[in-house]
C-alpha cells in the first residue's frame, strides 16, 4: 500500500499571497490617484492638488457644482498618453488572468491535502504558477511606465472641461503606483512558490507476508548454522576421548 506525505505547504503560502495579491491589483486600477498634479493656480483646483488615474481625474473645488470634481477617461478619448491607455487594458486583463490562476491553485492544494487524483497536480501547480506571474507581468508594464512618465514629469493635454492646466509645476507617484508594485511582488512570490512544487515520493509500506518469510528464511539459516557448529564439536579429538572413556 502506497502512502503519500502530504507537502504544500509553501503552495497554500503561494494562494493566500495570490488572493492578497489580486485584491490589490483589482484595487489598483481603481483608484485615481496614480499621478499627483500639484498646480499654481487654485482658483478651480482650491486644495492644489489633483489626483490622474487611468479611469478619472478629479480634484476638490469650491467653485464648481460639486466638492469633488471628476472627469471620466476613456481609452477612445484622443488626449491620453500611451501610458495610461495601455494601463486601462492590461490592468483589466490582470484580473481574469488572476482569477483563473487562483482557482488552479485552489482546485491543486485541495487534492493534494485531500490525496485526491494526485498525478497531475504538479502540472496544476506550474500552470497557476505561470498564470500568477503573467498578472504580475500585466500589473507591472502600466505601473512602472506610468512611475517613469511621473519621474519625467510629463504633461497631458487634458481638454477644457476637465479644469486641469497644460502641465502641473510637480507631479508625484500616487498611492495607485505604489499598490500596483506591492501587488505584482505578491503576484511573484507566489507564483515562484506554486512553481517550487515537487511530487512527493511514494514509501512503500513492508507487507506482513513478505515480513513472515524473511523472519522464516533467517530462522532456517540460524539453525543450519547451529548444526554446522554442533557437528564440529563432534570432530574434536577430545570429545572422541571422553566417549571412549565413558
Amino acid at each position: 500500500m502506497a502512502f503519500v506525505a502530504k507537502r504544500a505547504h509553501r503552495q497554500f503560502l503561494g494562494l493566500v499571497l495570490a488572493v492578497l495579491g489580486l485584491i490589490l491589483t483589482a484595487g489598483t486600477s481603481g483608484v485615481n490617484d496614480w499621478r499627483l498634479w500639484y498646480v499654481d493656480d487654485l482658483s478651480v483646483i482650491n486644495s492644489g492638488v489633483a489626483w490622474v488615474g487611468i479611469w478619472r481625474a478629479c480634484f476638490y473645488s469650491h467653485v464648481l457644482d460639486t466638492f469633488e470634481f471628476c472627469q471620466s477617461i476613456s481609452i477612445t478619448d484622443s488626449f491620453i498618453p500611451p501610458e495610461i491607455a495601455a494601463a486601462q487594458v492590461l490592468c483589466m486583463t490582470a484580473i481574469p488572468i488572476g482569477i483563473a490562476g487562483n482557482l488552479i491553485a485552489g482546485y491543486a492544494v485541495r487534492h493534494v491535502y485531500f490525496n485526491i487524483n494526485r498525478g497531475h497536480i504538479r502540472w496544476a501547480f506550474v500552470l497557476a504558477g505561470v498564470l500568477y506571474l503573467l498578472t504580475a507581468t500585466c500589473s507591472l508594464v502600466p505601473v512602472f511606465w506610468n512611475m517613469n512618465s511621473v519621474l519625467e514629469n510629463r504633461t497631458i493635454d487634458f481638454p477644457p472641461e476637465f479644469h486641469l492646466p497644460p502641465a502641473p509645476y510637480r507631479q508625484e507617484v500616487g498611492m495607485g503606483i505604489v499598490m500596483g508594485i506591492c501587488s505584482s511582488v505578491l503576484l511573484i512570490v507566489s507564483g515562484l512558490l506554486l512553481l517550487s512544487y515537487r511530487q512527493p515520493v511514494k514509501l512503500q509500506k513492508p507487507n506482513a507476508e513478505a515480513c513472515d518469510t524473511e523472519e522464516k528464511a533467517q530462522s532456517d539459516t540460524n539453525m543450519d548454522a547451529i548444526t554446522e557448529t554442533g557437528e564440529e564439536g563432534n570432530e574434536n579429538p577430545a570429545f572422541q576421548a571422553e566417549d571412549k572413556l565413558s
